[in-house]
Formats: C-alpha cells, structure tokens, sequence
C-alpha cells in the first residue's frame, strides 16, 4: 500500500514538472504575470528619479550652521547704553485716587536714567568694538556684556552718522575677536547668520539668505550700500553681527523694514567693506573725512530729461552750486549732467555722493559732464566734506532695528 502511493507521488510529481517545462517552453507570459503580480505593490508604476538610500532631500546642503555660530558668537557682545533723563510721565499719576493706592512709585521711576540696548561686534584683539550710532548716541554710560559673562565699561573712540557706526574700545584681556569676510564673493542667496541681542532677550542667532546687495535710496543713511537680508532682525540686534555659513563677519546689522516693530523679513546691514573703512578712519584720524565738491544734485529721471529736451536719460543733475565751494571754483554750473567722475560712472545721486567720498580732499578729480547737449570735462579741487548737522536728541525708543 505505502509502495502504492510513493508511486503514485512520484508519477504526479513527474506529470506537474512536465507542464511547467511545457507552458514555460511555449507560454512563458503566463509565469511572468504571475510573478508581476507578486511585485506589482513594490515597484512603482512610472520610473521615478530618487536620491539614494541615506541621503536626505537636502542632497549636499548644510544641516547644520553649528560651527559658523560657535565661531562667531563669542566675538558679538551686548550693548547696554544709558543716559539721564527722566522717563516719560505717568498721565494717570495727576489722579489724586490713584496717588493715594500707588503713592509716589512712578515720581521714583521718572528719575531712572533712560535705558538702550543693542549689540556690538568685537574686532581686535585691542579691544575695538564696531556697533551702530544710535545704538550709543547720547549715552553718558556703556555697558558691554561678553558671551563668557563678563562685563566692562566701554568708551567712545568715535561714529559716524552719515553710516550710523560707532567705534568703541574696552581694556581687556582674552577678548575673542570675529574674521572679517569678503564682499567681493558675497552673492544674492548665499545663507547669513544674524547674531545678537533681540528684546533683550539673549544672544539669539537666526538665518536667512541675502536678498540683495547694494540697496540705497531707503532714507536711512546719508551713505547708504546696505545687504537687505531675510534673516529675522528685531530691536536689539542692532549692531550685531550678520556672517557667512563660515562664521565670517559680512555686515553690521542696522536696521529693519517694519511697520509693527518685528521682522517682516526686510532687514538691512552695513557692509564689512563700510565698517572697516570707517573704523581705520576712526582709529587713525579720530573721525571719517570724506570728499564734497558743494552740489545739489538730482537724479536724471526719463521725466526731467523729457522736459528739458535732455538727450542724456542717467546721471546726477546740478540743482544748485555752493558759492565759493569746489564745483563753483571748477566751473559747474547749475543744469549741469555729472556722468563720470575719475572714470567711474554717474548713474544717479547716491553714486555721485559715494563715489565723491571716498576721493581724497585736496586732491583733483576729472569730472565729465553734458551741458546743453555737449559734453566737457573738468578738474574738481576735492573739498572736505562738512561734519553733518547735530539732530536733536530723540528719547524715544529707536525701532530701526535696535
């Protein structure tokens, strides 16, 4: 019986083999559906491109901006500025009920000596100290607070309104200093870091990328060249430093576009090619001089050029010349269209100011300029740039960014 069903085994087991050797020989497609089936929930249907196994969607982007911010941070330090004044009074401080639950509190406040906050970036080893003008201005006491803790009193070696620096030196030892970055390979997109004390709260870094490089005509400085970033700037952060993935220092953070008092993404810095630039002035001379030639110029706009039938469709116009100054000395006149200076080209009034600027006083400068349609060069003596008029002192908190 048990010899019976071995045979009978053996003979089906033979009988299956054969068919599979026959359908696989003339209907191959049938095994083959089979097999799909079993796979059809694995692969996908159309073939897609994906990044191999381990690496993340980023592909070779940075995840993290650690090491730039350790080696930056330690080198951008709290501003703590103060100056007498008494606090705006207490409206409700004329009420006799509320004299008599809160009593005479508010009289002891109003004597505090008004209060600033910012930040400020360590340069030198000496001590130098780059920061924003309105972060210090007026202040009769500065307090700088370093990352490590300490704290010390800081002095005023000079500042410039007319890019809103201030150069302050503290005596100390061990300072940590910053590495100054490159304009020059700066590019729009490249990801910044903003470093410094916003509210108060701490030192808090942020990134962004840079949205434009050479932003002007925004009010803010006589001298404007601004980084417009979208690394999130608030109050107190003025001052503070805005670096590469590097932790390089690219600019000095300033201010901010808002209109509630926070980050709307619109923030501005002074670029390290400025800051530097002032700070040697500053250190070497105690002030920043600069070049002036006594115009008043306009930018050449499509609507003025058609209106004086101008041929010339860019440029600075002269409004008015200074009596006696370096244009009037030179020959410029009025209606006059300056389109070069030294060779560099005149597109409108912040490129004259900043390219006038930085020739050297005393020394001559070949202007070319249309007149009537014709075009002529002449040589400017360069003047001294006056010292801008002293503003009035503003007690009220500054929301420019810090």
């Amino acid at each position: 019986m048990l010899r019976r069903f071995w045979l009978f085994f053996a003979q089906a087991v033979t009988v299956l083999l054969a068919l599979m050797f026959i359908i696989a020989t003339l209907k191959p497609q049938w095994l083959q559906r089979q097999g799909q089936f079993g796979k059809q929930l694995a692969e996908p249907i159309v073939a897609l491109r994906e990044v191999a196994p381990g690496i993340g969607s980023g592909g070779n982007a940075q995840n993290s901006y650690a090491d730039a911010a350790q080696k930056a941070m330690p080198a951008v330090v709290n501003v703590f500025s103060s100056k007498d004044g008494s606090l705006p009074p207490d409206p409700r401080a004329k009420d006799p009920l509320f004299r008599y639950f809160f009593g005479d509190k508010n009289k002891k406040q109003q004597e505090q000596p008004a209060a600033n906050l910012g930040s400020g970036v360590i340069v030198s080893s000496e001590g130098y100290i780059l920061t924003n003008q309105h972060v210090v201005d007026g202040a009769d006491q500065i307090e700088i607070a370093l990352a490590d803790g300490r704290t010390t009193n800081a002095k005023v070696i000079g500042v410039d309104p007319e890019t809103d620096l201030a150069v302050l030196k503290v005596n100390m030892t061990n300072l940590p200093t910053i590495t100054l970055g490159r304009m020059d390979q700066t590019r729009v997109g490249d990801v910044v870091l903003a470093i410094g004390n916003p509210f108060g709260v701490g030192q808090t870094v942020t990134m962004g990328i840079v949205s434009a490089l050479g932003r002007n005509h925004l009010g803010i400085n006589t001298f404007e060249n601004f980084i417009q970033t979208d690394a999130p700037i608030n109050p107190g952060n003025s001052g503070g430093a805005l670096v590469d993935v590097n932790g390089n220092l690219l600019g000095i953070n300033t201010a901010i576009y808002s209109r509630s008092g926070g980050s709307l993404g619109i923030g501005f810095a002074i670029p390290v090619s400025t800051a530097r630039s002032v700070l040697e002035s500053i250190i070497t001379t105690g002030t920043v001089t600069r070049g002036w030639i006594g115009v008043e110029p306009q930018d050449v706009t499509p609507e003025i050029a058609e209106s004086f039938g101008l041929d010339q469709k860019s440029g600075a116009i002269v409004a008015g010349v200074l009596k006696g100054g370096p244009a009037d000395k030179a020959g410029i006149k009025p209606g006059d269209i300056l389109v070069s200076v030294n060779g560099q080209d005149i597109t409108d009034t912040t490129r004259l100011l900043n390219v006038i600027a930085q020739i050297k006083p005393g020394t001559d400068a070949k202007v070319h300029l249309v007149r009537k349609n014709k075009e002529m060069d002449l040589n400017v003596m360069i003047g001294k740039r006056p010292p801008p008029p002293k503003q009035p002192s503003d007690e009220s908190d500054d929301d420019d960014g810090g």
